[in-house]
């Protein structure tokens, strides 16, 4: 198992870990990362290990078919470090920050549309949502714009906190996608909260996100398509 650390703290750039394995792959596993793995739409980060003198580009971050070991998948090319050796991590800070913009960014959105969410997927500069909506003229372009940027600029602070399985069990309105459930079976799960009490926004989610919703800057939705009988992708991007 890997030690989340981004979990705690989105907001670090650096750490210290020590490598306990290289894979059959050459994908490279530490006891503990900063490093985002690819998961619930959020591509995996990228960045480097400085290990004995050299440096390894990391050109993304994925999970392990057990779900907790994360591996650190080099650029092609690289040399591959030995267990025991350690490593100072740093993240492609800019990429990284621009996902928790974007990530943060859907949550809001999650908040202003009253309908199922049945996928969705955050990419460079741009984000989408697909909603269980059979009705498309309940979806305004300018008027989901508005009211985004309204939540935006209002400076909301961002939290997380953990529940027991059995609380979100008894509280099943806080799961809002269709396809994808939080996971469960560990004891606990991570709910991220917009507002002082999560009066905006809360939902299980296993993503980084910024501190508050002023870090998002300006949004701007770009197009909203029909995929389907009833669903409807909301796409987004960064104004600035």
């Amino acid at each position: 198992m890997t030690e989340p650390l981004y979990r705690e703290d989105a907001d670090a750039r650096e750490a210290e870990a020590t490598v306990t394995e290289v894979n059959d792959r050459g994908g490279i596993i530490l006891d503990r990362t900063i490093f985002y793995p690819q998961s619930g739409g959020q591509p995996g980060d990228s960045g480097t290990l400085a290990i004995a003198g050299n440096t390894i580009e990391i050109a993304t971050t994925v999970y392990a078919e057990d779900r907790t070991t994360i591996v650190h998948v080099p650029a092609a090319g690289q040399a591959l470090p030995a267990p025991g050796e350690t490593a100072a991590l740093a993240l492609n800070w800019d990429r990284r920050h621009a996902h928790m913009r974007m990530h943060t960014a859907l949550h809001l959105m999650c908040a202003i549309v009253p309908f199922p969410v049945t996928g969705g997927q955050i990419s460079e500069g741009t984000g989408r949502l697909d909603f269980d909506v059979a009705d498309a003229s309940a979806l305004d372009r300018e008027e989901l714009t508005k009211r985004l940027n309204g939540l935006v600029t209002a400076d909301h602070p961002v939290s997380t906190r953990w529940i027991t399985d059995d609380e979100l069990s008894a509280q099943p309105e806080l799961v809002r996608t269709m396809s994808v459930k939080p996971p469960s079976g560990s004891g606990r799960v991570r709910l991220v909260a917009i507002g002082a009490n999560g009066e905006i926004d809360l939902q299980p989610c296993g993503g980084t996100h910024v501190k508050s919703t002023s870090e998002i800057d300006g949004l701007t939705v770009t197009k909203i398509e029909k995929k389907g009988r009833q669903n409807r992708r909301v796409r987004l991007a960064f104004a600035h």
